[in-house]
């Protein structure tokens, strides 16, 4: 491994009420790599994830992004790191398009290159057909394609992903394995919680817990 580690985390800790979270954990993950975090429940896949969002304080060690340690409070910090790990907000009386391009715009500006943007990661996640449609009408599956459409459609150098395969049948995860890897090539680094095979299979490196 060669260059700067876009995140790393060095013996990152936490306990909680004398209940560890995350065991010590150390490793680092390079532009353009996808990793996949693996593990029982409650091993700490999801501490982890939001220790480099920065929601989640660590007793020990430490969580860094571009050598800087996390902190959501922190404008740049936010703007390298997109994350599925805690549920999006998302408003009722707006269509998934109307949603998707605002959040969009809210990060590149009101241009046509922003709605091409919003156009584009909406018709890869198979959701063109829904883009009229409210999130209280779609099921389970499509609100989660959604919501990884919230989440890639903005900047980022880190995206950080909880489940991504949740309920998703087979055809639409190797949809979103696809995507993913492809984002990674252009040079964004994944850290992604996860046992789904078509994920884990494509994965640059691995991160076991418990």
């Amino acid at each position: 491994m060669t260059g700067v580690p876009v995140i790393a985390a060095d013996g990152a800790t936490v306990v909680l009420g004398g209940t560890t979270l995350l065991a010590p954990t150390t490793f680092a993950v390079m532009p353009g790599e996808f990793w996949c975090v693996t593990g029982g429940n409650g091993s700490g896949k999801t501490t982890l994830l939001r220790a480099f969002l920065g929601s989640r304080s660590l007793t020990a060690g430490s969580c860094a992004v571009r050598g800087e340690p996390a902190d959501m409070a922190r404008p740049l910090h936010r703007r390298l790191v997109a994350s599925l790990v805690e549920q999006i907000p998302v408003a009722r009386d707006m269509t998934l398009r109307e949603q998707v391009t605002l959040v969009a715009a809210s990060w590149y500006g009101n241009a046509p290159e922003t709605a091409e943007r919003a156009a584009q990661v909406i018709e890869r996640l198979g959701l063109s057909s829904l883009g009229e449609r409210f999130p209280h009408q779609v099921s389970s599956g499509q609100s989660q394609l959604f919501g990884l459409a919230l989440t890639l459609v903005r900047p980022a150098d880190v995206v950080l992903l909880d489940e991504p395969e949740r309920h998703l049948d087979s055809r639409r995860v190797d949809l979103v394995a696809t995507l993913l890897t492809e984002r990674a090539k252009e040079g964004t680094a994944f850290l992604v919680a996860t046992h789904e095979a078509a994920l884990v299979d494509v994965c640059d490196g691995r991160v076991e817990l418990g």
